[in-house]
């Protein structure tokens, strides 16, 4: 495998971090700014949204771009968007720098994706996405749980100045390290308009929107839910985190490992089915501490299994348009994270916040119908 798969992998473990960190963050953020969980939950919603909207357009916009001149530059804007997090008073400034944050990782994910592909040779194409994707389940590993303890001790600005400064040790990295990387040629406006309207491809972006909907219902909303139901102290919390974050590198390698071996449809199909049996069960199995954490930590191993299959996936169906498509799978993925954040902070607010995991299973149940319906109608085709 390409070395320089790992430098992809660090770079989304960066982006990973300030996108999730702010679920360990809630209570501290909401506390200090005098705002409602569901208000912070809103900075998950929106940074998903602009990421899921900037992605496919400014991969548009730098396809011309020779791509590690164009890391470092969006590195930097990234780093400055993190300054102005630790530095902003506001919630409307906070709000401002997420957005353009996100815009900057999506971009920078988007490219390591593409990346990945495009040095992977086709034997190893779903062990390369899953390896880089697992780049954003480290960042639970070591970044969330790091930046739980480092935000009760120093405050929450502490995780994004911690982020800013991996921003400028990853440009240095890049900049010696990464090599020159042409961009691929860019397709024709009527060929990518074309592409964008191939049915088969478009429900299998919908699956990513509708699981990460389900998902993030609970995910972006995962610390009071600990909280309320295991009572946890803040060092038992970042325990936890490091846990999930375990299973989470796991469930990537895992993901990508049998999407080579037995196909990317059974892999999809499978994961789908367990995972929305496994978020539902989670608030049903509080009688027992062992299987409620057993269910969490199958849960986690299995909400990061699914992207290295639908990646791989695209790749095998769409190979000519597959850097629009796995850009736009990217967004479609935010998009459900966005709207699941917002589903969640509602639900949180009004009700409580147990009945998350039962509506975000709910919600991927249609995800499942949405994967039979896709490769019937790919069977058809062939």
């Amino acid at each position: 495998m390409d070395k320089r798969i790992y430098l992809l992998a660090i770079i989304t473990f960066i982006v990973g971090l300030v996108e999730l960190v702010i679920g360990g963050l809630l209570p501290l953020i909401a506390e200090d700014l005098n705002i409602s969980y569901g208000q912070v939950g809103l900075l998950i919603s929106m940074f998903s949204l602009s990421f899921a909207i900037s992605g496919p357009i400014l991969l548009s916009l730098t396809s011309k771009m020779e791509r590690k001149r164009l890391f470092l530059i969006v590195l930097f804007i990234f780093f400055v968007t993190n300054m102005i997090i630790v530095l902003s008073d506001l919630y409307v400034f906070l709000m401002a720098a997420r957005i353009l944050s996100a815009m900057c990782a999506s971009l920078l994910v988007s490219l390591c994706i593409t990346i990945a592909s495009q040095i992977s040779d086709d034997s190893h194409t779903a062990r390369a996405i899953g390896l880089v994707l697992m780049g954003v389940s480290a960042s639970l590993v070591f970044g969330v749980p790091f930046s739980l303890w480092l935000g009760s001790e120093l405050g929450w600005r502490a995780p994004f100045l911690f982020i800013a400064i991996l921003t400028l040790l990853l440009m240095l990295i890049v900049f010696f390290a990464l090599g020159k990387i042409e961009p691929n040629k860019k397709l024709p406006l009527k060929a990518q308009v074309k592409a964008i309207k191939d049915r088969k491809i478009l429900l299998i972006h919908s699956i990513s929107i509708v699981f990460f909907t389900g998902h993030m219902t609970l995910y972006a909303y995962l610390t009071p839910f600990l909280q309320s139901t295991l009572n946890l102290s803040e060092k038992s919390l970042s325990l936890m985190y490091l846990i999930i974050g375990l299973f989470s590198i796991f469930g990537s390698l895992l993901g990508g490992y049998f999407t080579d071996r037995i196909s990317a449809k059974r892999t999809i199909i499978s994961v789908l089915s367990l995972f929305t049996i496994t978020i539902i069960a989670i608030p049903l199995l509080k009688f027992s501490v062992v299987l409620f954490i057993g269910a969490i930590l199958l849960w986690s191993l299995l909400s990061w299994s699914l992207q290295p299959a639908i990646q791989s996936y695209i790749v095998s169906s769409a190979s000519s348009t597959s850097d629009i498509h796995q850009s736009l799978n990217n967004s479609g993925a935010h998009i459900g994270m966005a709207i699941g954040s917002t589903i969640g902070g509602t639900i949180i607010d009004s009700y409580y916040v147990e009945l998350n995991a039962i509506i975000g299973g709910t919600i991927t149940c249609i995800a499942i119908v949405i994967s039979i319906i896709t490769f019937k109608m790919q069977r058809k085709l062939e």
